[in-house]
């Protein structure tokens, strides 16, 4: 394994003066909550994006609980990350069985790696009941697994499981089973909350109190759990009460309630109070580790997230925005870019012209408050935003509303008519769409009077068909099918989120549907909107303006002026 030039260094890891160091368990720890299935290769992907990011230790998972963790280690000693030390997690040996005969560790040590993690029970309750043994046989179990690892070169970080709920209940059997690991070789304590029903005054109280007992020399860790919703500050508390490392998960995905989140974790550490985790550089990659976990994982990603979330630097009252735009500090507690993440204005009928303006910057347009366009486009956003349109998750349909308001919105095509069939085929539900849409293309006719081609500009029909097992999706494969002609980049957007949104349940059947349709060309993703008390038109407007959106995108991206004239629909 790939040795961090830090840790090859005879003195102890803490010794780094304001250095705080960060260990990942999204792997292990992470990967138990609920809904959460990592394949090889998710693991894999997910710690070379927390290696870019520059934390110190990656927990990999427990070799020997299944192959899948095996699989994951041989292949991290056939490609090393480039900094990070991937550890091993495991319990200490069995009750009654020596450590260098118990095939636990025996698998840890297959694994290669050169740190290892190993827990222990640090509460007497969960000696006597859990592993239904004495209190001397735990320490000495404690004792000899960490002494037969350190024979066999490893270094060795002890878990202490349950650590405050065991120095609560017993403090003077607590602090022992520290001592002993202590004294076996292990080069870190880590004291787990492991039920998470901890308070951060406790947290601070209780450390305080074993730095008092134990001394300065062992280096202290904290993991913490967020059952009590404390996971992230009980960490900050053990932080400045002496711990050097601190466990937790990317966006405190965990068992129950979640671990400590480190996205949150990492900021505060380092740009509030001051702490050294990871460079400046790798701070800025922290917005996006964030979204790639999350979307490795198939979780949607939390909007409300703190640093990393979408609406982390949202702005939407209209005195927020004004404010904002003269000086960030006013509403905003760190410079966005700092974590990799960007201001966001938000568009909605509580909006002012500040919004707006603001709004229209952020694409590249610069409106002046005194333009009539800007208030038109301000009671016209009110207006449909009346009618049940909502543009705060629909930038893309917002863009181009503004740009029509302008003139400057240009339709790739217009509808000129649809239909939808849905019904069994066999066993299976199945939907077909037909559309017929218009496309304005451009000719040469040859002038008599000097030769030169002029261009024409001429209206194509063309219909096409599309399946799909729903009926947007069978619309959307019919809408590309008709444009791919005209248009081959509609071949790499593709759907990847839909939502309908009942405004008027009252209504019943007849009530208005807000539906948003979230599209992507495969680096980009945008969302675009439609309102009707038709579902399939609610629908239909939403796929439309996505592909319109995506192919402005793409013009644009390619820097390609063209001039398409306004098919009015």
């Amino acid at each position: 394994m790939t040795q961090s030039p830090a840790l090859q260094s005879s003195k102890a890891p803490s010794a780094v003066p304001g250095k705080v160091w960060l260990y990942d368990t999204t792997l292990r720890d992470g990967a138990q909550r609920e809904g959460i299935s990592l394949g090889l290769a998710d693991k894999l992907r997910i710690a070379q994006a927390l290696d870019e990011l520059g934390v110190p230790f990656i927990e990999g998972g427990w070799p020997g609980a299944n192959p899948k963790d095996v699989q994951f280690f041989w292949q991290l000693q056939q490609q090393p990350l480039k900094q990070a030390e991937v550890v091993a997690f495991c319990s200490t040996c069995r009750p009654g069985r020596e450590a260098a005969s118990d095939d636990l560790l025996q698998a840890i040590l297959a694994a290669g790696t050169h740190w290892v993690t190993l827990f222990g029970k640090s509460w007497d309750l969960h000696v006597t009941a859990g592993l239904k043994t004495t209190l001397d046989e735990n320490l000495r179990i404690i004792a000899d697994s960490i002494t037969y690892l350190r024979s066999q070169g490893r270094r060795v970080i002890y878990d202490a499981e349950h650590w405050f709920d065991g120095y609560k209940h017993n403090p003077d059997y607590a602090l022992k089973t520290l001592q002993a690991a202590l004294d076996a070789g292990a080069e870190w304590l880590t004291l787990c909350d492991t039920n998470g029903g901890t308070l951060p005054h406790e947290v601070t109280a209780i450390i305080q109190e074993n730095r008092a007992s134990l001394g300065s020399t062992p280096p202290l860790g904290i993991h913490t759990h967020n059952d009590s919703e404390t996971a992230v500050a009980n960490a900050i508390a053990a932080v400045l009460a002496g711990a050097t490392m601190v466990q937790g998960t990317i966006n405190g995905y965990g068992e129950r309630c979640g671990n400590a989140n480190l996205c949150a974790l990492i900021p505060n550490l380092q740009l509030k109070l001051g702490y050294h985790c990871i460079t400046p550089e790798q701070l800025q990659r922290l917005t996006p580790t964030s979204h790639l976990v999350s979307e490795v994982v198939n979780l949607a990603p939390n909007d409300h997230a703190a640093f990393t979330g979408q609406s982390a630097f949202a702005h939407k009252g209209g005195i927020h925005v004004s404010a904002v735009a003269r000086n960030p500090l006013t509403y905003e507690h760190i410079d966005p870019k700092t974590v990799g993440n960007e201001r966001r204005i938000v568009i909605s009928e509580q909006s002012g012209l500040s919004n707006i303006l603001a709004k229209a910057r952020s694409f590249g347009i610069e409106l002046d408050k005194a333009d009539p366009a800007s208030r038109e486009l301000l009671e016209r956003l009110k207006t449909l935003e009346h009618e049940g349109y909502q543009f705060e998750a629909a930038e893309a349909s917002f863009e181009l509303l503004m740009r029509q308001v302008m003139g400057t919105r240009s339709p790739f095509f217009t509808l000129k008519e649809f239909q939808v069939h849905c019904g069994h085929r066999g066993d299976n539900l199945s939907s077909l769409a037909t559309v017929k849409v218009s496309v304005s293309s451009s000719i040469s006719d040859d002038s008599p009077s000097n030769g030169s081609p002029i261009p024409q500009a001429v209206e194509q029909d063309i219909l096409q068909a599309g399946e799909g097992d729903g009926p947007v999706e069978a619309l959307d494969s019919a809408l590309r099918k008709a444009l791919a002609a005209f248009y081959p980049e509609v071949a790499q957007f593709y759907l990847t989120d839909y939502k309908v949104r009942i405004l008027d349940s009252s209504a019943g059947t007849a009530a208005t549907t807000r539906v948003l349709v979230e599209s992507s060309n495969g680096s980009q993703r945008w969302t675009t909107l439609g309102v009707s008390t038709n579902i399939i038109e609610a629908s239909y407007e939403a796929v439309v303006e996505g592909i319109e959106y995506g192919l402005m995108q793409v013009l644009a991206a390619n820097k390609i002026q063209q001039e398409v004239p306004f098919i009015s629909s």
